[in-house]
């Protein structure tokens, strides 16, 4: 009896541990969920740069909620924030969580992989994602560890379970989920998730609004333009983009194409009289200096573009 009833209590212990352990949980994400149509909803991150009081959620965490399953789009910046979306989903379905899907190879992408992976969910990028993650990963996995500090707990790096070149379409309950690689864009892996039955587009760094777009080394904005093309022939009714709530085709045209095209001309004109790195960071950026990360960012795009197209 006494035996039974000690292991009884035992029991009940850690099952109450167990309980006030989850309770204790608090979710890190920047906001939760909005509903974007009837079945898709996204976390929408801060327009800041990645950060510990945002805990690394400035992009936006989307998912997609079928009657055979969820497909997520994007596995979040470490282990406690791709668990904080996940209570987030359960919160709003009972339907498991299917594939995550990630836009590129920047951590803030890919670093809850290895959360979704111990869950059995396979993640699933483009191969130019998973080359970066194999060149660079352990590096973007250091940054994050050292600037989200205890909320960096669980991280470890891990590669997506199935990778693709151009396109990987997953039809699941009903729905039609396109994953396109339409070329060059804003870093290596670029995709976007093409829902041709909503005519909604989840764009990743395809597409930007609210926050100024980075040009990074390895942008390749004359391939980006081109791409462009093709992004806008779906003729999208709704855009979920990288950064900044759903908005639509003409928002993102006029701060990421429109932007492009007007750097691109003052950069060309000043090569062409032979002007110099400095004269390209005076370039008049002041329509877009309402954009978030503006000052963050303006004089980097100017300086990269220009030592970019030197050798175009």
């Amino acid at each position: 009896m006494t035996i039974k009833y000690t292991l009884c209590a035992l029991l009940m212990l850690l099952n109450s541990a167990l309980a006030i352990a989850a309770e204790e949980f608090t979710s890190i994400l920047f906001s939760k969920p909005q509903q974007v149509t009837s079945n898709v909803w996204s976390a929408i991150g801060a327009t800041a740069p990645p950060r510990y009081e945002n805990s690394g959620h400035n992009n936006n965490l989307s998912f997609i909620i079928t009657n055979e399953g969820v497909v997520v789009i994007n596995a979040g910046d470490n282990y406690l924030l791709a668990k904080s979306l996940h209570q987030e989903i359960k919160a709003i379905t009972a339907q498991p969580v299917k594939y995550v899907i990630l836009e590129n190879g920047q951590g803030h992408a890919a670093l809850g992989s290895n959360y979704w992976q111990q869950l059995g969910v396979p993640v699933i990028a483009h191969i130019d994602t998973k080359h970066e993650l194999e060149a660079h990963g352990y590096d973007i996995l250091d940054r994050m560890q050292k600037g989200r500090k205890e909320k960096a707990r669980g991280t470890e790096l891990s590669l997506p379970d199935e990778t693709f070149e151009s396109e990987r379409v997953i039809e699941l309950g009903g729905e039609r989920i396109e994953i396109l690689h339409l070329g060059p864009t804003h870093s290596p892996g670029d995709v976007i998730v093409w829902l041709p039955q909503q005519k909604l587009v989840i764009t990743g760094d395809m597409a930007f609004h609210k926050r100024m777009l980075p040009i990074i080394e390895h942008t390749d904005t004359a391939g980006w333009l081109e791409t462009w093309d093709k992004f806008a022939d779906l003729k999208a009714d709704i855009v979920i983009p990288g950064h900044g709530g759903p908005t639509t085709m003409q928002e993102v045209t006029k701060y990421t194409r429109d932007y492009l095209v007007y750097m691109r001309e003052q950069v060309a004109a000043l090569l062409e009289e032979g002007g110099t790195l400095h004269e390209a960071t005076k370039i008049d950026q002041s329509a877009y200096q309402h954009l978030d990360v503006f000052d963050e960012l303006a004089l980097r795009n100017a300086s990269t573009l220009f030592r970019a197209m030197e050798f175009e």
